[in-house]
């Protein structure tokens, strides 16, 4: 179809949808008395006029007076801070006030010339009694002969969850008035964008009034509402290229009457991501909030440390422990007893710090750590409480045994339960160990028959996590083990050590769980990928890395819904990598698998045995308009399904009143989407 007829068939929707608009319209000014009883009022506010007119043209840059807009009944503006904006950006925000059944718009800056404005309300406009807001509402006006008004389409998604992500602004910048982006991209940083568009709910957006000439184009989620790209706090996205709405294909629009906005054809695609924030490394605090442990923190992820000294304490009894997985904070145990550690501990440190050019440089810095024994109220009610049994017994003749103190010997580990044999059993210390004797830990396991067998039992660091170790087994199902751990078996830094344990656990049956085949095919051999097992909501149970094409299996999956995220680990480090925006690097693709009927979710049952087929040449297709709209389809069609499984359930009655609102909230929101195809020339 040429963009001719394109054109022509928009002017002649937009003719139907004013024609539509102007009936809901009449059918609510018919009666202007007040209603006292019958259904809430769910409509949204009509405007019954604006002065000036919308899409007015040869405005002024200054003195541009006022703007007023009326209702046809009372309205509140609600969230103006969130959801009104303007494009382009101005750098005095316009004023919003009440004024009778209306709204005064003052603008406030000087304007540029020859160029289109919108003043978007988003959901901010609301009937003042219900508080029913109008959708989409915008404003536009020109300060030059004409309204520029290409049209263009697009889809905004979580890089990782593969979702849509709402409420994203969409910034245009004409590409012949910033620098080229080939390796050093600051575009977002320097300038400001010609044309701003905002997402919808579903992350769909479509951006007007552009000029028929080529774009750059960023997503940035805003999520403090500074009109500002705060990098390491907002996703952002970007698309390689140059992209010309004139040059673009033609796409389908619609008014969705659920959500109560018009929705697209997506033409664009944003993988969005949260980049990285460039932080001036510095040893920014140093603590001892324990005897045994100090507390490093630094500005920056990932501190070189050259060297580590103190006056009193050799280096080998210094055991350095990352806390995060940036590694800016880090725990120093000391493995020195108690009665030789002093209450300030002096040494210096010698790491890599950013100098006013940003350079790392070697520095020096001087640590002084204290620290002092402070009673809890806990400690010090428990000591008054002993001193007056003390005082007591002596008073009485009577021989005073001071009670067992609480053993500080701290662990967290299940001591009773069902194991799943895959993970075995997990234990976390307060502090690092300095000796295990696992040659005394004892596992047995009682069999029906009431026999006891012995079952051979040993103890792994967990490969990540300093204080996290694993008691791992044969484990099989049936039978119940009793693992026993004699006391003094565990000492950490601190000299404690641990009390007897006594843990008695059962293993998962598996045929209480689902199993989960998986058959893997990809033209790449030598590509791997992560597959995740989800639960309905989306929260990851398991996880498979470095899968190639062949065979996976997820064991002791649980009843219920599930669902699959699979990753495309390009560079095969076992995780999902984000992206970069100044360094124009896509973020690892990652996306939700869906079988050939477009289903992503899919059930489980007790002692089911589910298998699938993933065709990773399928999945990490290229994205086109067509295949990104399918899916969009697809997602809808899931959504679709499973309300009306859940209509289904709720009973005709509470349907059929949903119906009612429903009818009425699409009747009455024309006006919000005819206001935004009057804006499509």
């Amino acid at each position: 179809m040429k963009r001719t007829d394109f054109r022509h068939k928009m002017n002649t929707l937009r003719l139907a949808v004013a024609v539509l608009f102007l009936s809901a319209f009449g059918s609510r000014c018919a009666s202007t008395m007040t209603p006292t009883g019958g259904p809430r009022d769910s409509l949204p506010p009509v405007i019954v006029t604006m002065v000036p007119d919308n899409f007015t043209t040869n405005r002024p840059t200054t003195n541009h007076g006022k703007i007023y807009i009326e209702f046809d009944e009372f309205v509140q503006i609600k969230d103006q801070q969130k959801e009104f904006f303007t494009s382009p950006q101005m750098k005095k925000k316009p004023t919003i006030t009440m004024r009778g059944r209306g709204i005064v718009i003052q603008l406030r800056d000087t304007l540029l010339p020859n160029t289109t404005y919108a003043l978007n309300f988003g959901s901010s406009i609301q009937d003042n009694n219900e508080g029913n807001p109008l959708y989409s509402m915008r404003y536009v006006f020109s300060t030059g002969p004409e309204i520029d008004s290409m049209v263009m389409s697009g889809y905004t998604a979580d890089g990782y969850k593969a979702d849509s992500v709402s409420k994203s602004f969409i910034w245009f910048y004409p590409a012949d008035s910033v620098e080229q982006v080939a390796e050093y991209d600051s575009t977002v940083f320097k300038y400001k964008p010609a044309v701003i568009a905002r997402a919808e709910n579903n992350g769909i957006f479509i951006a007007q009034n552009l000029k028929p000439i080529p774009y750059r184009v960023y997503a940035v989620e805003d999520k403090n509402d500074n009109q500002m790209y705060d990098p390491g706090n907002d996703q952002v996205g970007f698309i390689e290229g140059t992209w010309n709405p004139a040059e673009m294909p033609d796409f389908a629009m619609w008014y969705d009457s659920v959500r109560r906005y018009v929705s697209a054809e997506p033409q664009l695609y944003f993988r969005m991501f949260l980049d990285k924030a460039f932080k001036r490394q510095v040893l920014s605090e140093s603590q001892r909030p324990k005897q045994h442990q100090a507390m490093l923190y630094f500005a920056a992820p990932h501190p070189e440390i050259r060297s580590l000294r103190f006056d009193s304490i050799p280096s080998e009894r210094v055991i350095v422990d990352p806390q995060t997985v940036g590694k800016d904070t880090i725990a120093l145990w000391f493995n020195v007893p108690s009665a030789m550690l002093p209450d300030t501990i002096k040494g210096e440190l010698v790491y890599l710090k950013h100098d006013t050019l940003n350079r790392l440089q070697p520095d020096t810095a001087k640590l002084k750590l204290s620290w002092r024994l402070i009673e809890t109220k806990e400690q010090e009610r428990a000591r008054e409480k002993i001193e007056r049994d003390r005082k007591k017994a002596e008073a009485a003749g009577e021989e005073f045994k001071e009670p067992k103190p609480e053993n500080p010997f701290v662990f967290n580990m299940p001591t009773s339960g069902d194991l799943n044999p895959e993970n075995h059993l997990t234990i976390d210390f307060d502090y690092p160990l300095v000796s295990i004797d696992s040659s005394r830990l004892l596992l047995t396991r009682q069999l029906e028959n009431n026999t006891v067998e012995d079952v051979p039992v040993h103890m792994v660091r967990d490969t990540g996590m300093l204080r996290r170790w694993h008691i791992r087994a044969p484990w099989v199902t049936g039978g119940q083990y009793t693992l026993t751990i004699p006391d003094s078996v565990f000492r950490d830094v601190a000299g404690y050590a641990n009390d007897s344990i006594v843990g008695k656990y059962t293993v998962y049956d598996p045929e209480k769980f689902a199993t989960v085949k998986v058959h893997v095919s990809s033209r790449n051999p030598e590509m791997k990928y992560i597959v995740q097992l989800l639960d309905g909501s989306g929260t990851l149970k398991q996880e498979r890395r470095d899968v190639t094409a062949g065979d996976i299996q997820f064991n002791y999956v649980p009843a219920g819904e599930i669902k699959f995220r699979v990753i495309e680990d390009r560079n095969g480090n076992g995780k999902w990598d984000s992206g970069d925006l100044v360094a124009r690097m896509q973020p690892e693709r990652a996306e939700m698998y869906s079988n050939s009927n477009g289903e992503d979710t899919f059930a489980t049952k007790t002692n089911w045995e589910i298998e699938f087929t993933m065709d990773m040449d399928r999945i990490f297709a290229p994205v086109t308009m067509q295949s990104l709209s399918r899916m969009l389809d697809e997602r809808e069609m899931q959504r679709l399904r499973r309300e009306a499984e859940k209509r289904a359930k709720e009973g005709p009655k509470q349907n059929q009143n949903r119906n009612q609102n429903q009818n009425q909230n699409m009747n009455s929101s024309f006006g919000s989407a005819g206001s935004m195809f009057n804006s499509i020339r």
